[in-house]
């Protein structure tokens, strides 16, 4: 093996920086004692073909590792090995027998590293001696790939920074939206694929896509089987990150070493000239290395004690805060700025638009584990000058009880809603005195953002998320059917508040799927005329279903790919959806920048109704709810007023005769919506709304939701 020379380097930036030249390399290790980093001519190679040994005299400045290594091109493949001390009681994991990864990598090789373990590895374990330690084979591990960020060409591309209040969020897998039946793409599961399907999104008036995860992770991890077919499960959500710099290569249609990279940037680029944010959920709260009987990848190699959160008294041991093993240890000022680099650096190089948190009051907890009420790493993302423009959506929960909904620290935070999802499926469910819930969430959810000086948009509303049904098997079962998991039904929540209509499971009763479509109307039209930043979970607006699963997080197969054949199946579902989504995007009524105040002036900017007109008894209204809008007193100095709109929901199983607000200066009520008309007039433009013949009273039919609007 060939030994490189090299010259002392730079310590910052860390990772490989390509220089044209040369490339720098710089890794942080505070105890290592020595520092190893191996090339490899081809990624399936076992054998490196040169290395270089890093000279603590002359390559180490404080605890960062660093050398400029000449004639090292870009495409170049390399590993580390970093040998310490192995005192598991002391927090320390250092293991010179190990293939690392480089934490700062920006690309890595597709070949699956769980995947090829073979039986008889074993990891390092708490108290094992490091002279038993097997080597850990070389062959077909994952190289790191050196990338130059300069070679693409954005053609003046820049993130679009659009407004919260301006958005409609598109949850979706990346893979499983073009991997399924005849999703008419070249490259089905990839991001290729996936930007050819710009056009459908933009029809449907989509203003962000939010990603699953789409930072490299290695899916055969999962080692669960599928009791019916026996075969491997996989981590498809991929909510388990080997790194955290680089898009993960088998998304890729271009299979060569680094060749994600341009493929993901030509796919943000492309989004963006479509006027489509791109966001993506990030998994800062844990890592795939598990606990203390976990795998080495990177982090617990190079710098065990400072990455992870571990029990102070035995720290052989992980605190688990994320129930995946480990608790990332987000507020330690070297693990800080290592979350800010890697967010900076999907905003500078890959002009991403916003960051959605997977369980984010993790980074609010101490190095001890504790909750801060001043956390640094959520106050300095919030602040950070390159991000200050980037969208910011915490999940604000974590596995270890923490639940921070209406108060995420760290000030123009947007967090998911959950209350918001369970008010709504309530309500519609018909359950008994849930009105005055979802009145709360219609309106915005004051009673949980007023607090910390937040508005309605940073209420990110949904109804279904990938975490749980979808909005067709929320409509079609009572309970879960997760048996497939390989986890015995055990796994998934059992709060679904879902109801099946009389029937568990696809049917073709008409009545019921009738009952079915009107449910989903509801649902949608709902989410879009309610004040927050509503997100529509990828695949509803055609009633994709995943036979029932509630937690389909390991089923890479066609339970969570789309079916685009139920895209035209359910067009009238799809033509409902892109005009409830025009609704709110023509009618900043419905997205309001702050919340109501009721009575301003003579015209309050919000009026609720009980069916007969009066006000409501919050006390005793049950299944119903009326709400007029006032586009005057919406309206700030030097706007054109909004239409005004009147908005009524029967949940209950009669109909009901609704009283009609009087207007008074000659305009008329104007039909928008009426769930419950089957044709596609049970929506409609505001140009084309329908005058009503009765401007006094209007009879609406069990569980259906009305939209007026005067003109």
């Amino acid at each position: 093996m060939e030994t490189l020379n090299a010259q002392a380097g730079s310590p910052i930036p860390l990772g490989a920086t390509f220089y044209g030249n040369g490339v720098n390399f710089a890794v942080f290790s505070r105890k290592a004692t020595r520092v190893t980093i191996e090339f490899y001519s081809n990624q399936d190679d076992t054998v490196p073909c040169s290395q270089f040994i890093f000279d603590p005299k002359v390559n180490k400045t404080g605890d960062v590792w660093h050398a400029f290594i000449p004639g090292i091109q870009k495409g170049a493949l390399y590993l580390y090995r970093v040998d310490g001390p192995f005192e598991p009681s002391a927090g320390h994991r250092f293991n010179p027998k190990a293939n690392l990864f480089d934490p700062y990598a920006k690309a890595i090789t597709s070949t699956s590293l769980f995947y090829n373990l073979p039986p008889s590895y074993k990891p390092v374990m708490d108290k094992i001696d490091i002279n038993q330690m097997e080597e850990r084979p070389n062959h077909l591990f994952p190289k790191c790939v050196v990338i130059d960020d300069n070679e693409f060409n954005w053609e003046g591309d820049r993130p679009i920074n659009r407004p919260l209040s301006e958005s409609i969020i598109y949850e979706v897998h990346l893979k499983g939206f073009t991997a399924g039946k005849n999703a008419c793409v070249e490259f089905p599961g990839t991001y290729a694929g996936f930007a050819q399907k710009i056009p459908y999104l933009k029809e449907l008036g989509i203003t962000a896509v939010e990603l699953l995860p789409i930072f490299e992770f290695d899916e055969y991890e999962n080692s669960n089987v599928n009791p019916r077919t026996g075969e491997r499960m996989k981590n498809y959500w991929g909510y388990s990150t080997i790194n955290f710099f680089s898009p993960k290569a088998s998304f890729a249609a271009d299979k060569t070493p680094g060749g994600c990279v341009n493929e993901f940037k030509n796919l943000v680029k492309e989004f963006h000239k479509a006027g489509i944010e791109v966001i993506l959920d990030v998994v800062y709260n844990h890592t795939a290395e598990g606990n203390e009987h976990g795998v080495a990848l990177n982090f617990r190699g190079f710098e065990n004690s400072v990455y992870y959160t571990l029990v102070d008294s035995h720290k052989e041991y992980y605190m688990n805060f994320s129930g995946c093993g480990n608790t990332v240890n987000c507020n330690h000022p070297v693990v800080r700025n290592f979350v800010l680099d890697s967010l900076r650096h999907w905003v500078l190089n890959y002009h991403v638009d916003g960051f959605r948190f997977d369980l984010a009051s993790i980074l609010t907890r101490g190095t001890d584990g504790i909750i801060m009420n001043w956390a640094p790493l959520t106050n300095a993302i919030s602040e950070d000058p390159v991000l200050h423009n980037t969208k910011i959506i915490a999940e604000p929960w974590d596995a270890g009880g923490a639940y921070q909904l209406g108060g995420f620290p760290g000030g123009r935070w947007a967090e998911w809603n959950d209350r918001f999802r369970d008010d709504i499926r309530r309500f519609w469910r018909g359950d008994e005195f849930c009105s005055t819930g979802a009145a709360t969430r219609i309106s915005g959810s004051s009673d949980l953002f007023t607090i910390s000086g937040r508005t309605p948009c940073h209420s990110i509303n949904y109804v279904t998320c990938h975490d749980g049904f979808t909005m067709n098997d929320l409509v079609s079962y009572n309970g879960k059917h997760n048996d497939e998991n390989g986890e015995g039904n055990r796994d998934g929540t059992d709060s679904n508040w879902s109801y099946n209509h009389g029937y568990e499971g696809p049917t073709m009763n008409p009545v019921i799927e009738r009952n079915r479509n009107r449910a989903m109307r509801n649902y949608i039209l709902t989410l879009m005329v309610s004040q927050g930043t509503p997100m529509l979970l990828g695949g509803d607006e055609f009633r994709r279903g995943q036979q029932g699963n509630n937690n389909a997080y390991c089923q890479d197969n066609d339970i969570s790919w789309f079916n685009w054949d139920d895209c035209n199946i359910n067009r009238s579902l799809v033509e409902f959806t892109k005009k409830a989504v025009k609704l709110r995007r023509e009618h900043r009524i419905f997205r309001r920048e702050e919340f109501f105040h009721g009575d301003r002036g003579n015209t309050p900017d919000i009026q609720w109704y009980a069916p007969d007109g009066s006000n409501p008894d919050w006390c005793k209204i049950s299944r119903f709810l009326a709400f007029r809008l006032s586009g005057i007193s919406d309206a700030k100095a030097g706007e054109t007023p909004d239409n005004d709109f009147f908005v009524a929901a029967n949940t209950d199983r009669n109909d009901v005769m609704v009283r009609l607000p009087t207007i008074k200066d000659g305009r008329k009520w104007y039909r928008v919506a009426d769930t419950s008309i089957e044709d596609e007039s049970c929506i409609l433009e505001v140009e084309k709304a329908e005058e009503l013949l009765a401007q006094e009273r209007y009879i609406l039919p069990a569980n259906s939701m009305l939209v007026l609007v005067a003109k």
